[in-house]
C-alpha cells in the first residue's frame, strides 16, 4: 500500500525542487509522476533536445529516495509540431480540425504522427529507461479525454476502409452484415465508405458500430507501439495508463492487455455532477461522491490488470472542469484512499502536488496550495501515510476471487449507445446500478470482460450485454451459478441485426422465453411490478415476454404479464427496474446461490481482501455495524460520518 502524487518541476523554481521533494518523502509520498505534458520544454524546436533539467529533476527526486513514474508526453504534441504537420490534427464529426491551444489533439489515424510518438517515446526510454529511480513508465495520459478517440479526417477514413476490407473480405459481404440495402445504401467498393458523420439523420448502426470498433483499434495501435519501445528500452518496469472514469470510448480490456497495471484517475465528486446522476443523489452526496462510483472503478480496472491495480490520480480537493466544483467533505481523502486499498490497489497517487497558479487548471487543487502550504487533501494524505505505517504487520493481502462476476462489455455498450431505441437507454448507467444494488446488499463483486472463466463464480449478473458470443455463451452454459439476464440480453447480432429466433436469441439455451416487442417509455411513465408481496416501479423500458413451457414469471406488471422470467438457474428482467426492485432479485437470487447477505445502512459499505474486512461511511448518520468475532485494527465497528474501520475477520 504505497501512497504517491504527480508532479510537474517545469512548472516551479528548480530551487523548490528539494524542498519539494524532502516534504513529500516526510509526507509519506513514495512514488512520483513526472513528465506528460513536458514535450514542448524537452524539445523545444524539432531535433533540439534539451533534457538537463528533466535529469536534474530526476535527480533530486531519486536523492530523496522516491520511485518515479516516467510518462511519454504524446498527450500534447507542441505548437511546432502542429505547424509542420497540421495533418496530424484530428477532424471532428464536424468536418473541422481540433485546433492547438489545449490537449489531445492528434488523430490516432496519422501514421506520421505515431511515427513522431514513437520517436519522441524512443527518446525518453533512451534517456531514462535504466535509470534505478525509475521503475514504471505510463503511456500518454487518459486516452479519449474530451471525446477524442474518434476521428474524421482523410487519414482516418483511408484506415477505416483499409479495416473493413480487413474484417469482411469482399464488399458484398459488407453491404450483406450492415443490410445495406435498406433505404439504397449498397457499395460498389469499399473506397466509397466514408465515415458516419454529416448524414441528414441517423446513419446506420451497423456502419456506426464498426466505426467505433475501428476508431478503439487505433488507439490499441497507438497504445501498442509505445509499449514495444518501452518494454525494449526499459526492460523490468511496470507499463501502465491511466484510464478514465465512466469512459467506454475504446476497448480497455484489449489495451490493457499490453499493460502491467491498469490504473485510472479517481474524481468522484466531478463525477458526480457530470454523470446522469438524479438532483437528489447530486444533493445528497455533493461533498462525497456516490458511495459506489470508485468502488466500481477499482473492481473494473482490477479485473483487467495483471498486476495489482493504481489509482494515478486522486482528487485531493475541488476540481475545475465540472459545472458546479464542491470540496470533499473532511474525511474523504482518507476514505477514498482507504477504499482504494480495500479493493486491491497497489497505489493511490494523489492529483498534484501543489495547485497550479495558471493555465487551464489554476482552480484546480493539490495536496499544497499555490503558496506552498499543506491543504485539506495533504493532511488527509499524510495521516493515511501514518496508518497504513502502523498497519505495516499485516500479512500481505490479495483482494482474492469475489463470489459474484459482474459482465461487462464494451462493445455492447457502443451498440446501446448506436442504438438506444430510448433517450434516456444508458447501458452504462444500468450496470452501475446492478452493481449499486450488489453492493448495497455486502456483496464482493468482481467485473470481468465476457470471455472469463465463469466456473468459480456463484452468482454471474449480465447488466447491458446485447452481444452474446460463442464464448460467452460457453461459459455462461459452463457454469453453475445462478445468472440473472437484464432486458436487451442476447438482442442483437454483432451487424446490428434481430437474431432470426428474436431476442434473447442463443440465451434461449438458458432460459426458454422470446421477447416479441419492446417499448421505450418517456420520462415520469412508471409501471408497478409486483414481487413478493411488494409494489416496485420500472421506468424507461419493459418488454413483452412469452414464456416457454419450463419458464415461470417470478414477478409480473400490473397487467399481470411477466416482469422477471425465471427457469432453472436463470433469471430474465423484463424492464429497467428502480434499485430497490433491482436489489430484492439479486437478493433473491444471491440467496439461491448459497450467498449470505445483509443489507446495509444507507451510505454504508463493506469490502472483503483476503481475512481483512473494510468498512466505509459515505452518510451523515453514525452507523454501528456489528460484525461477530471481528477484531478491529483501525477505526471500529462504529461509523461516524466519512468514517472507516478495517479488522481482521473470519466468517464463521
Amino acid at each position: 500500500m504505497r501512497l504517491g502524487v504527480c508532479y510537474y518541476p517545469e512548472h516551479w523554481p528548480e530551487a523548490w525542487w528539494p524542498q519539494d521533494a524532502r516534504q513529500m518523502g516526510a509526507l509519506g509520498i513514495r512514488q512520483v509522476r513526472i513528465g506528460e505534458f513536458c514535450w514542448s520544454r524537452v524539445e523545444p524546436e524539432p531535433g533540439r533536445f534539451e533534457w538537463g533539467w528533466l535529469d536534474r529533476a530526476v535527480q533530486v527526486l531519486a536523492d530523496a529516495g522516491l520511485h518515479i513514474v516516467m510518462c511519454t508526453p504524446t498527450a500534447t504534441p507542441p505548437k511546432w509540431l502542429v505547424d509542420q504537420d497540421p495533418d496530424m490534427l484530428a477532424v471532428g464529426a464536424d468536418g473541422h480540425a481540433r485546433r492547438f491551444g489545449s490537449r489531445r489533439h492528434y488523430d490516432f489515424s496519422s501514421d506520421r504522427y505515431l511515427a513522431q510518438a514513437e520517436r519522441i517515446t524512443r527518446a525518453f526510454g533512451e534517456r531514462y529507461g535504466t535509470h534505478p529511480a525509475v521503475v514504471a513508465w505510463q503511456t500518454d495520459n487518459e486516452y479519449g479525454c474530451h471525446d477524442t478517440v474518434m476521428s474524421h479526417s482523410p487519414q482516418a477514413v483511408r484506415r477505416f476502409r483499409l479495416w473493413l476490407q480487413q474484417r469482411y473480405g469482399s464488399v458484398a459481404e459488407l453491404n450483406r452484415a450492415w443490410g445495406n440495402v435498406f433505404w439504397s445504401q449498397e457499395y460498389a467498393s469499399f473506397d466509397e465508405v466514408d465515415s458516419p458523420a454529416g448524414t441528414v439523420t441517423e446513419p446506420n448502426p451497423a456502419h456506426r458500430l464498426d466505426f467505433q470498433r475501428f476508431a478503439s483499434d487505433e488507439v490499441l495501435r497507438f497504445n501498442r507501439a509505445q509499449c514495444a519501445i518501452l518494454r525494449e528500452l526499459s526492460p523490468g518496469r511496470t507499463l501502465v495508463h491511466n484510464f478514465m472514469q465512466l469512459y467506454t470510448g475504446f476497448d480497455h480490456h484489449a489495451v490493457a492487455a499490453d499493460l502491467d497495471v491498469a490504473s485510472w484517475d479517481s474524481y468522484p465528486i466531478g463525477a458526480l455532477e457530470m454523470f446522469w446522476f438524479g438532483e437528489p443523489d447530486k444533493r445528497r452526496w455533493l461533498r462525497t461522491g456516490h458511495p459506489d462510483f470508485t468502488a466500481f472503478h477499482h473492481d473494473l480496472y482490477r479485473g483487467m490488470s495483471r498486476q495489482p491495480l493504481w489509482v494515478m490520480e486522486q482528487q485531493p480537493g475541488p476540481v475545475n472542469w465540472a459545472r458546479w466544483n464542491p470540496a470533499p467533505a473532511p474525511g474523504m481523502v482518507r476514505l477514498w484512499t482507504w477504499e482504494a486499498f480495500a479493493h486491491g490497489a497497489d497505489v493511490v497517487s494523489y492529483f498534484r502536488w501543489r495547485q497550479a497558479p495558471f493555465g487551464q487548471e489554476q482552480m484546480h487543487a493539490g495536496l499544497q496550495t499555490p503558496d506552498r502550504q499543506l491543504d485539506q487533501g495533504g493532511r488527509e494524505a499524510a495521516t493515511v501515510a501514518e496508518e497504513v505505517a502502523s498497519l505495516a504487520w499485516l500479512p500481505a493481502q490479495t483482494s482474492g476471487r469475489a463470489p459474484v462476476a459482474l459482465v461487462f462489455d464494451y462493445e455492447s455498450l457502443w451498440l446501446l449507445d448506436v442504438h438506444p431505441q430510448g433517450a434516456d437507454y444508458n447501458g452504462l448507467q444500468l450496470v452501475f446500478e446492478a452493481y449499486s444494488a450488489l453492493r448495497s446488499l455486502g456483496l464482493d463483486v468482481d467485473i470481468v470482460p465476457p470471455g472469463t472463466d465463469l466456473g468459480d463464480y456463484r452468482l454471474v449478473v449480465l447488466p447491458a450485454v446485447p452481444l452474446v458470443d460463442d464464448v460467452l455463451l460457453d461459459r455462461l452454459e459452463a457454469t453453475a451459478a445462478q445468472v440473472v439476464l437484464y432486458p436487451r440480453a442476447g438482442s442483437k447480432l454483432p451487424g446490428v441485426r434481430i437474431p432470426e429466433e428474436l431476442p434473447p436469441g442463443r440465451l434461449r439455451r438458458l432460459i426458454d422465453l422470446r421477447v416479441p416487442r419492446v417499448e421505450s417509455l418517456r420520462p415520469g411513465v412508471h409501471e408497478s411490478v409486483h414481487l413478493g408481496g411488494g409494489t416496485f416501479g420500472a421506468s424507461r423500458w419493459r418488454e413483452a415476454l412469452d414464456l416457454g413451457p419450463g419458464t415461470q414469471a417470478e414477478a409480473c406488471f400490473a397487467d399481470r404479464t411477466a416482469a422477471v422470467a425465471r427457469q432453472g438457474r436463470t433469471r430474465y428482467l423484463a424492464g429497467w427496474f428502480d434499485s430497490a426492485l433491482q436489489q430484492r432479485v439479486l437478493e433473491r437470487a444471491a440467496h439461491d446461490a448459497g450467498l449470505e447477505t445483509v443489507r446495509l445502512p444507507d451510505g454504508v459499505r463493506v469490502r472483503r481482501r483476503g481475512e481483512l474486512l473494510f468498512a466505509f461511511n459515505y452518510g451523515q448518520a453514525t452507523h454501528e455495524l456489528r460484525v461477530p468475532s471481528a477484531r478491529w485494527v483501525l477505526g471500529s465497528g462504529r461509523l461516524a460520518p466519512r468514517g472507516l474501520g478495517i479488522a481482521r475477520w473470519q466468517p464463521a
